[in-house]
């Protein structure tokens, strides 16, 4: 069995990367590769503990892009402009110690953090938060602060009664208190993951609510950009789904990938390794995309 899209408390995930990577040994997961968000901070823990526990540990991150939709895409644009969708890129294998990685990934992240002293200021003036950057930082040690721990911030202290309601009262992309960060295009990813020496691939493309004819020109694009494959074995597919992914994989010649999207607590109906109880991802899905890997790693 194999997981190839989790997420530790690096980023938005509740478990440590050794607690992760010694849950997925319990389970018998094979090869698990941990994929914070915008992040490596949990790799060296992670890749220790794979070695001590006898878990292949696969190094990688997930990027957050903006893809721009034209006027005439197959989806609905109630303004009548161009709209942009959120998409998410996964890197595998990435050479996360590189010096030129490591420093890029830095400029990245501190776009990140502008980002949050902004919203923590609009939920001060706004909303009469009592929130701080540095609240935030000392809430969540370590974390790599994304919206959900805003949530989590604002339930906790009593300012809403769930996460939900945060995001659709303060921080949803339309709502007073949010700020959308510097992002890279989903090709910029591509190419970025390439650079760290790793196999890029386009995750849960069916969430991005986009019409056929956009998603393939969103594959076609990351294709001429050097796309290595698209995540067709998801937690929340339907058989539908998969099939279409798959049938988008061969008509672009990529490969296929596939993981739980696993967060702990934070997603509490996705478990590691078998997503809602119907994930399954076959060993061979790791050994074509370790085989990519391995030939651009040889002269």
């Amino acid at each position: 069995m194999v997981d190839l899209h989790t997420h530790t408390n690096k980023s938005d995930g509740s478990l440590s990367p050794s607690e992760l990577v010694m849950l997925a040994g319990q389970k018998g997961i094979k090869h698990i590769a941990i994929t914070d968000h915008d992040s490596i901070d949990g790799l060296d823990e992670a890749m220790e503990c794979g070695r001590e526990t006898g878990v292949d540990v696969i190094p990688g991150i997930e990027f957050s892009t903006a893809y721009r939709i034209s006027n005439n895409a197959d989806i609905s644009n109630e303004h009548g402009r161009t709209a942009e969708r959120d998409v998410h890129v996964v890197g595998l294998f990435i050479d996360y110690k590189a010096r030129d990685f490591a420093d890029r990934l830095q400029d990245f992240v501190d776009s990140r953090v502008v980002r949050n002293e902004k919203m923590c200021r609009l939920l001060q003036e706004k909303a009469e938060v009592d929130i701080t950057y540095q609240k935030l930082q000392e809430a969540y040690p370590e974390a790599m602060i994304t919206r959900a721990h805003y949530a989590a911030y604002l339930e906790e202290n009593g300012y809403v009664k769930s996460r939900k309601e945060a995001f659709e009262r303060y921080i949803g992309d339309h709502c007073p208190c949010f700020v959308p960060r510097e992002k890279v295009t989903p090709e910029d990813a591509v190419r970025f993951i390439h650079a760290g020496g790793g196999v890029a691939i386009l995750a849960h493309p069916i969430l991005y609510g986009l019409g056929k004819d956009t998603l393939r020109c969103l594959v076609s694009s990351m294709k001429e950009a050097g796309l290595d494959g698209i995540e067709a074995i998801y937690s929340t597919y339907t058989s539908s789904d998969e099939r279409d992914i798959k049938k988008l994989a061969r008509e672009f010649d990529l490969l296929i990938s596939g993981g739980s999207d696993f967060h702990g607590v934070n997603k509490p109906d996705i478990d590691l390794g078998v997503g809602k109880g119907n994930l399954y991802v076959d060993d061979s899905v790791w050994e074509n995309l370790y085989e990519r890997w391995k030939s651009r790693k040889q002269p």
